[in-house]
């Protein structure tokens, strides 16, 4: 047991204060069945939330006698502790903010468990069906704000960025808060905490209250990317392909800063269904954007893109480079042509509805070595099916660097084999090869061990 263990008995914050009875035994017996290690593994990191490090495995290690168990009292639920990380706590008091994270840790696991995924009226087998999961899992955790006009950006960017990057990704923030928008990342650190690190400052000096700084996590890597200190939003979405589309569905607008794996895997994402030409009408501001030392990056970015994708995917957004303000500038245009779509459309301002997104942008992808090896990669595909193709290798690349199940399952039977065209597999491996030289995969200091072998 580490020193730094406290034990000690918490009543949770937000929707979880005003419960049934019936609710508080569902919760009860929800975190003693088979959700028990999955929500004792999300507690643990966010309970770890400011603290340096991305690996997983070393964390459940130290802590591996940590456990939280949900207790049925008088005025609802109470939540036992033993052997939890002792920063989370002041003088024996846990941290305000991290006890309302720790509740939306139980708010949203329980949520999908009881109400959605184990409902027989919810078939989760149609693009409209995830949809809608996508809706009720953010609406329970109380993220729309019906009253207010689109002014959400979410930014995207890997958590382990060099200084200057990071430097680079607050002040972008800054001039985002000052433009009196909010701001939504992964919620981890890295580019995820900057943007929200300066907006901060930025709705201070406007007496801009009520600053959003949504973060939007999945359990299988919220354990590598714990919440930052910042986020006062904190949603758990129950996969990778729930938690994407929630982006975008949130989201008004996206920034994306320098990254890696997970990074490539957001922007194959975005772009495979913004060339959808369902979608062709929909503005949706996109800037890729970083300082001047992260040109080189951003060019072999866009040529990947354009390789792969084509010359039309590069029109879907824009490259910024140097230049915080002007992101934020172009950013608040957007928004305003975002905001004139959605009301001429009669579309919500808190959700968008009318986006495209096909179901293979939506089911699960599990990263066996079978599924890996059989993904089919090249350019006869149509351009959808490519990006969605390119999207899952990156997905299973991040799950191979961070996810405990996958890495163990690497271990034993060695890493995953990547296979298509030769020309992208080239790109492909020069992309990823640029990532582990610039420390884009791991916290520099880390040795990285890669979980992968691209094959011509």
């Amino acid at each position: 047991m580490p020193s730094d263990s406290v034990n000690a008995r918490i009543y949770p914050a937000g929707i979880l204060t005003t419960l049934s009875r019936m609710e508080v035994e569902r919760l009860h017996d929800a975190s003693r069945g088979d959700l028990a290690a999955l929500l004792r593994r999300c507690a643990l990191a966010v309970l770890n939330s400011g603290n340096q490090g991305d690996d997983a495995e070393a964390l459940l290690q130290r802590y591996h006698d940590f456990e939280i168990e949900v207790q049925q009292v008088n005025r609802g639920i109470r939540l036992e502790l033993s052997n939890a990380p002792g920063s989370a706590f002041v003088d024996g008091r846990m941290i305000e903010g991290i006890r309302e994270l720790l509740s939306s840790v139980i708010r949203d696991l329980v949520y999908y468990d009881t109400e959605i995924s184990n409902n027989p009226h919810w078939g989760l087998d149609s693009s409209a069906d995830i949809t809608n999961a996508v809706f009720e899992i953010l609406r329970n955790a109380a993220v729309f704000k019906p009253q207010t006009e689109p002014n959400v950006v979410v930014c995207w960017g890997g958590h382990s960025i060099q200084r200057e990057e990071y430097d680079y990704t607050k002040e972008v923030g800054y001039q985002i808060g000052l433009r009196e928008l909010n701001i939504c990342t992964g919620c981890g650190p890295g580019a995820m905490k900057g943007p929200m690190k300066g907006a901060t400052i930025a709705h201070a000096k406007q007496r801009f209250r009520g600053g959003r700084y949504v973060g939007i996590s999945e359990p299988g890597i919220i354990a590598a990317e714990s919440p930052n200190p910042i986020v006062n939003e904190l949603v758990i979405m129950p996969d990778i392909e729930k938690r994407l589309e929630a982006f975008v569905r949130f989201g008004h607008g996206i920034v994306i800063f320098p990254g890696g794996a997970g990074t490539a895997e957001e922007i194959l994402y975005l772009l495979g269904i913004l060339l959808n030409p369902a979608n062709d009408e929909l503005p949706f501001p996109v800037i890729m954007t970083g300082p001047a030392t992260a040109a080189t990056y951003f060019e072999q970015i866009d040529a990947f893109i354009r390789l792969t994708l084509g010359e039309v995917a590069a029109t879907k957004y824009r490259i910024i480079i140097d230049d915080p303000a002007e992101v934020a500038r172009q950013m608040h245009t957007g928004l305003l042509q975002v905001k004139d779509k959605r009301r001429d459309l009669k579309d919500a301002y808190y959700f968008n509805w009318l986006l495209q997104i096909d179901e293979e942008f939506q089911i699960p992808f599990e990263p066996t070595h079978e599924a890996m090896a059989g993904l089919k990669i090249h350019r006869g595909l149509p351009v959808h099916d490519l990006a969605a193709n390119l999207r899952r290798a990156f997905s299973g690349i991040v799950a191979g660097n961070v996810k405990p199940d996958t890495l163990h399952t690497i271990r034993e039977r060695g890493e995953f084999e990547i296979s298509g065209e030769p020309e992208i597999m080239s790109a492909m491996d020069g992309l990823l090869s640029c990532f582990v030289a610039d420390h884009r995969m791991k916290l520099p200091g880390t040795h990285y061990q890669p979980c992968y072998r691209i094959v011509a």
